[in-house]
């Protein structure tokens, strides 16, 4: 019989293989389009991954170690085995078509990058590959920049379009940061941790734990964000029908959680993906969300059609 703990990588090696799957797959479609009417319309595509790790199944970085000490490995186990980097595959890919003009691979953990850029070292690609050890945050405030700019304003007298892929252990991705680039010609996937971090900061007695790093990944008022993920059940307590009134988690708390982000998403982002992946753990209950927002209505059609295929829809 097999012990838990190669249950467990089994399992989370499944849902990242469809995670990356439905990103590949996208990234394919997102080239195929571009290399269309990059030359007519003097377009430079930029690969943006803000979480790129070191490339292999599980990273160890200063995030995940927060995150341990936090909660503890035991609940976090199935958690932990979703994470793998997307780079390799995304390189791969100029196997069969034009890729990118840049690829930027952003970790927080210089030793990661490092272990990345060797990893990648063999792969030719006739864009250039830069990795930076930073903060995705800040790297995501120089990325908006680089947007911004109009083609005159470029060194190579062209626009930028960007892909970025959003894959944090945690709540790290401030919501200042989706708010940079947004507006700006970026197609944005996200890995949003619904039901394995963020639950777990709201506490069923209508407490949020660390309520300023909510509201920093939401980009709501703490207010807003109890009055969405919270009821009020009244509470027979005698015989006398002496009645009491509790604050409560919503039900459906996860999709609730969901839900807000593609909200916010929304409000900046023309589209958004209205059915996400959702990835689930050892016992059936969602811990991610993967999703897809931009402000090409074709760019999330295909992404939701990757998707919903990938759930069997």
């Amino acid at each position: 019989m097999a012990n838990s703990n190669s249950t467990q990588k089994s399992w989370g090696g499944q849902w990242t293989e469809d995670k990356l799957d439905c990103f590949q797959k996208y990234v394919k479609a997102y080239l195929t389009i571009m290399n269309a009417y990059r030359d007519k319309n003097e377009w430079e595509l930029i690969y943006f991954d803000g979480f790129a790790g070191c490339g292999d199944r599980k990273r160890e970085g200063e995030e995940e170690q927060k995150m341990v000490t936090l909660f503890g490995e035991d609940a976090l186990v199935d958690d932990l085995h979703v994470y793998q980097g997307a780079a390799e595959r995304v390189v791969q890919i100029e196997k069969e078509m034009r890729g990118f003009d840049y690829y930027y691979f952003i970790d927080k953990d210089e030793a990661n990058i490092t272990r990345l850029e060797m990893k990648l070292a063999d792969y030719e690609t006739t864009g250039r590959k830069i990795f930076r050890a930073g903060d995705a945050n800040a790297e995501l405030q120089k990325l908006a920049d680089c947007l911004r700019k109009t083609k005159y304003e470029t060194k190579h007298n062209k626009l930028a379009k960007a892909l970025c892929l959003l894959d944090p252990f945690g709540m790290s991705v401030k919501w200042d940061s989706i708010l940079a680039v947004a507006d700006k010609g970026i197609d944005l996937w996200i890995l949003v941790p619904t039901g394995s971090i963020v639950n777990r900061l709201i506490k069923n007695n209508g407490e949020l734990r660390f309520p300023d790093k909510l509201e920093e990944f939401f980009g709501v008022h703490r207010q807003v964000i109890k009055e969405r993920f919270y009821e009020k059940q009244v509470i027979a307590t005698d015989l006398f029908d002496t009645d009491r009134e509790e604050v409560r988690k919503v039900k459906n708390i996860i999709g609730e959680i969901d839900q807000l982000y593609r909200d916010q998403l929304g409000e900046i982002f023309k589209y958004v993906t209205p059915e996400p992946l959702v990835m689930r753990n050892s016992r059936g209950l969602p811990i991610f969300h993967f999703v897809c927002a931009s402000d090409n209505k074709t760019a999330v059609k295909i992404a939701q059609q990757i998707i919903n295929k990938k759930q069997g829809k």
